[in-house]
This record gives structure tokens, sequence and C-alpha cells, in this order.
């Protein structure tokens, strides 16, 4: 996807049971989409941050989204049961959705994991790459590309860094 692009629209099950697409989040004014596994070591490194800005930034009228995209028959830690376990063990406070057709990681171009979207009101994309510049030590972060970006769009601004290269693990393709 490029900058400026429409939003994608899915229809994904939930580890709630439940069913999203873009309209359940219609009220939000900003919608960021995590293309996310439960393997990842950089997915695992960033969960407790992940967590952490939904709890930040929810009643500002963020809402972030987590989307598992990858071959679970060749990683069968990513399949649903899996994903309903992990996210009840990490307190995930954000829909995690399984994609199992991989159409919706074709569709935005998702390549690896985390990589983030990041929408406006309109649905447009605004920001999109990694969350911060150090997966390993949240201590020594000095770069929060994804917090910025947020505090930008709330105030109506474009993010002044709109791009970064997403870093981790590429998704699993089905062969």
């Amino acid at each position: 996807m490029q900058l400026g692009e429409s939003a994608r629209p899915f229809s994904l099950s939930g580890v709630d049971g439940k069913t999203y697409g873009l309209e359940e989040f219609a009220g939000k004014p900003v919608l960021a989409v995590i293309f996310s596994c439960n393997h990842c070591p950089y997915v695992q490194a960033y969960e407790d941050r992940l967590i952490r800005i939904q709890r930040d930034y929810g009643n500002r009228g963020v809402q972030l989204v987590a989307i598992n995209s990858n071959d679970d028959v060749h990683y069968p830690e990513d399949n649903l049961e899996h994903m309903i376990a992990r996210a009840k063990d990490r307190g995930f406070n954000f829909p995690y959705l399984r994609d199992g057709s991989q159409q919706v990681a074709r569709a935005y171009g998702a390549t690896h994991t985390p990589q983030l979207f990041v929408f406006d009101q309109d649905r447009r994309l605004r920001y999109t790459g990694k969350i911060d510049d150090n997966w390993q030590r949240p201590e020594a972060v000095t770069r929060r590309y994804l917090r910025d970006a947020l505090d930008a769009l709330l105030a109506q601004r474009a993010p002044a860094e709109p791009i970064t290269h997403a870093i981790g693990c590429t998704i699993k393709w089905a062969t």
C-alpha cells in the first residue's frame, strides 16, 4: 500500500469468536492494523508495548487491530487455537484476527511481522512501518514511530516520518 490509499476491507474471525471488518471501527479517528503472529520473537518483544499503546491511546479514539496471516500448516503455533491461548495469556486489549486465506496480508502488501499500517478517520494510510527503534530493549528506545504517528493524527497533522522500514520475521506464506 502507498501513503494516502484507502484501507482494504476485510472480514476476519477474532480470538473472541466475533467477526471484524473496517465497519466495526468506524467511530475511531485512528486505526492501526498490525500484521502479527504468535511465534516471531520480534512480535513477542513488542506485545507489552502494543498493550500499553492501546491502553494509553484507546480513550483518545485509537484502535489497534492485530492480524495473523501466517501459514498455520507449517507453523501450527500460529493457528487460531494457539492465537486464542496467546491473547488470553498475554492479556491482549485489542482484537487479534486470523487471516487464514492470507488475502488480507496480500491486499495490504504486508511482508513482515510486526508491520504497521496506520489510517486516519477517512481510512487513508498515513503511516507504515515499525513500532519504534529498538525491538530488543524497550528501555533503550529513542524513536517512538507509532506513538509519534498516533499523536500527529490525533492532532490532525501528518506524521513527520510517515514511512519506516518494518523489521521482524517474514510472513509465512502457504505453499
